[in-house]
């Protein structure tokens, strides 16, 4: 692929100029070794105005990707899409040489994840997907002490997702969203799966309790899951949107042979010493930027020719593990992974 002449290391494409988009074009705005060269939206006036916003203007603006990847020279592009929106975007960024950045959940079939990791491995560009939680800093302390062997071998895990909000139109619909277990809480599957471990079953209850008369609202409201892992850990998954209105609340609790962490977020936890007595306790308290830090990520996974912290076909396997989730609801058994 012929590099760009600008300044800037990387040019970066956008691919839905939406909110999370807007979340990546800022943190591509203020770094002088990324810029924004081309943006597009199946609306022109929202591209035209994203490029305006983040790009002084600049960057060319497209409703349509695969000419965006045809007249644009890129280095890397960023795919901000609904699920139910995603078609072969992944698959021509990777035959071009261009490295992916794509929102979670990558999918809704298992088909498509694999054909994007496929893709991305015969290419051999780099990719990262949006598990921002991956990079916050007491999440990072704690993997630390897990791959160290320092904490000991995980035992349990514990999450909640709560929110309250009927959100948008497509993501009531699960067939668009998949609902909101591959939508919205796939980030605590996720989490338990990058601290614990490869999974081997998983057995989950879902419905839908109070939006049945909400027109179009066909994703579940109450969730919860037990997952087992192949080490013999445990988790406990549960997800509803019926708590506190427009409130997004996350909380995990993780136990290992030496440590017991109760996180509030990302970036903050209590770590509890339990092999000392008495049993000490550290308080983490992290400002980290889990978007800027993904992206740090993918940028030095492409100079150093490395790998990211959660490349494509990892957000496969986090996929694997919440449609599995989803069908064992439908059938109400577990299912083996």
């Amino acid at each position: 692929m012929e590099r760009r002449q600008e300044m800037a290391d990387f040019g970066v494409g956008m691919i839905g100029c939406g909110g999370f988009g807007r979340t990546h074009a800022q943190v591509i705005a203020d770094r002088p070794d990324t810029e924004l060269v081309a943006c597009c939206d199946i609306e022109r006036d929202r591209a035209q105005a994203f490029s305006q916003q983040y790009a002084d203007g600049k960057a060319k603006v497209f409703t349509n990707f695969e000419k965006m990847y045809a007249q644009a020279k890129m280095d890397m592009v960023y795919i901000c899409l609904p699920p139910y929106a995603h078609s072969n975007e992944v698959e021509m960024a990777a035959e071009r040489g261009i490295h992916v950045f794509i929102e979670k959940p990558i999918a809704l079939t298992m088909k498509a994840a694999n054909q994007m990791a496929r893709a991305v491995k015969q290419a051999g560009v780099k990719s990262q997907v949006g598990f921002m939680l991956r990079h916050a800093g007491a999440v990072e302390m704690v993997k630390e002490q897990l791959d160290s062997g320092e904490a000991g071998r995980p035992s349990l895990f514990s999450g909640r997702y709560y929110c309250n909000s009927l959100h948008t139109p497509w993501w009531r619909d699960k067939s668009k969203s998949g609902g909101q277990v591959v939508e919205q809480v796939i980030h605590t599957y996720d989490l338990c799966r990058y601290l614990l471990g490869k999974p081997t079953s998983v057995y989950c209850r879902q419905d839908n309790l109070f939006h049945k008369e909400v027109e179009g609202y066909t994703v579940e409201d109450v969730s919860a899951s037990v997952i087992t892992f192949e080490n013999g850990a445990l988790a406990s998954i549960m997800g509803t949107n019926t708590a506190i209105p427009n409130r997004w609340l996350s909380y995990w609790d993780l136990i290992t042979e030496r440590r017991a962490v109760h996180f509030t977020d990302g970036n903050h936890a209590d770590m509890h010493y339990t092999d000392r007595s008495p049993s000490p306790q550290l308080s983490i308290a992290s400002e980290k930027n889990g978007h800027l830090a993904e992206t740090l990520d993918l940028l030095a996974a492409i100079r150093d020719d490395g790998e990211t912290r959660c490349p494509i076909s990892e957000g496969a396997e986090t996929l694997r593990l919440v449609l599995a989730a989803a069908r064992s609801a439908k059938r109400g058994e577990p299912v083996k992974l």
